[in-house]
């Protein structure tokens, strides 16, 4: 075998190679030679058939074989002599006229081929015991516990049908069509929607124009979505819907006791608070988490900066954008809207798409180095966890997963990242600050590059 190097280039590497004609036919030869004991012809006894004409019919199989197999060989040799670790596949170019093809087939000419290989780079994983990281702690408090106690009543409050004219505080069960400039738009229509008034949970302006409306009544309201609304196509537009009565229910009282705390399952209201301050302490944390790992994959982006493999970067960017472009093309909005151009998007998607590459280089490398793994009962428990998102599925989800290696990897990697993020903050220095709530909740520049860049990787 002749190996040359074509091309040494950051983490780009080709070669040329050569495979002689007469190793790959002393290859095909042995390879025949243990067929000959194995095959039945008519007209040979078994263990009979010369070698020749074994080679007159299987020849050119057997040789494309050996070839195949000669080739990942030889570049298998190539990497471990340098030493290299693979981002991705070897890409292999063979020849493609058709004549020169059929003579290596024949064994009259040595087959050469190039061979690309894009590395992964060296990491020099910096000193974790030096990092610093504030960590916002929020404790609970009785307010917010009392606060979540009365939602949950008021979301429990027992309706009754009532005569006349609705108030506020009544709840009305309406069907409604919305238009925006005489059309009608995706989830503008509803239909048996129930609607208590004065719960500002629909559009500012929706539910104060119900008040008065009786059953079977229509009448139309007139609202302006929200600036910040959440589907970006109906942000700040005015909308008209024709709304229809069907049903005037009031109010009944609810006693916030022991007896309340029973219906929904728990032994009394101070339990019922209990698991309230639990589930708002585990919001709480991890929303405290979330926050002091943001700083950590800063941190460590800052401390590890390397050229990433450009074909992996490529991909981690093209996923993302498709999702951006898609997402933008489905609300009909354009970059200009977003207050930038396509140009500047592209690069921004690109830097992310960088640093999401370093970072899972830097995290797989923290994570080999010091044999952190995901045992294949912590995946199971994961399978288990995303089966129990899709009640009566649970059977199909979980066949789903065992036949899917790549959707089995997709539930592995998160765990992997947090053991690794485990492992680093138990490393760093990690200071509690106490803040408020809206500070812990606050949603910075970061934050919200980091949920769109979420929500890309999603989608």
């Amino acid at each position: 075998m002749q190996v040359t190097e074509l091309l040494a280039e950051g983490l780009k590497r080709e070669y040329r190679v050569v495979l002689p004609a007469a190793e790959l036919d002393a290859k095909a030869n042995e390879r025949l030679n243990e067929m000959k004991d194995k095959v039945r012809l008519n007209g040979f006894r078994p263990g009979k058939v010369p070698v020749a004409h074994l080679k007159r019919m299987y020849g050119k199989s057997v040789l494309a074989e050996v070839i195949d197999q000669a080739v990942n060989e030889a570049n298998g040799q190539i990497v471990e002599e340098h030493g290299f670790k693979l981002a991705l596949q070897p890409k292999i170019e063979l020849p493609q006229d058709e004549g020169a093809v059929n003579e290596v087939l024949e064994g009259k000419a040595d087959l050469s081929y190039t061979v690309g290989l894009e590395v992964l780079p060296s990491i020099e994983l910096g000193d974790f015991k030096s990092i610093e990281l504030d960590k916002p702690v929020l404790a609970v408090t009785d307010a917010e516990v009392d606060e979540m106690v009365n939602r949950i009543a008021e979301g429990n409050r027992p309706y009754s049908a009532k005569e006349g004219a609705a108030e506020n505080g009544d709840r009305v069960t309406v069907a409604f069509v919305g238009t925006i400039d005489g059309e009608k738009f995706e989830g503008g229509s509803g239909e048996d929607i129930p609607v208590v008034i004065g719960s500002n949970t629909f559009i500012p302006g929706f539910e104060e124009q119900l008040v008065g409306i009786k059953a079977d009544e229509t009448r139309t309201v007139n609202v302006t979505f929200p600036e910040n609304y959440q589907a970006a196509n109906l942000a700040g537009k005015a909308a008209s819907f024709e709304v229809t009565a069907k049903t005037i229910e009031a109010p009944g009282e609810v006693k916030l006791d022991d007896e309340f705390a029973k219906t929904l399952g728990m032994d009394s209201l101070d339990a019922l608070k209990e698991q309230v301050k639990s589930r708002i302490a585990q919001e709480h944390n991890a929303q405290s988490r979330a926050k002091v790992k943001r700083k950590l994959l800063d941190v460590l982006d800052t401390m590890h900066q390397f050229d990433v493999p450009p074909t992996l970067a490529e991909q981690e960017f093209e996923g993302i954008w498709g999702s951006v472009t898609s997402e933008m093309e489905q609300q009909k909005r354009t970059f200009e809207d977003e207050g930038t151009t396509q140009e500047a998007a592209r690069a921004d998607y690109e830097t992310i798409a960088k640093r999401r590459v370093r970072l899972g280089l830097v995290l797989a490398e923290i994570g080999e180095k010091n044999d952190i793994q995901v045992s294949d009962d912590e995946v199971t428990r994961a399978v288990v966890e995303r089966a129990r998102q899709f009640p009566g599925q649970e059977q199909q989800v979980w066949e789903f997963y065992r036949k899917n290696a790549q959707a089995l990897a997709s539930l592995r990697a998160p765990i992997f990242e947090e053991k690794v993020v485990d492992f680093l903050l138990e490393l760093a220095k990690v200071k509690e600050v106490p803040v408020t709530r809206e500070e812990l909740y606050a949603e910075d520049e970061a934050d919200k590059a980091e949920a769109g860049k979420d929500e890309a990787e999603k989608a």
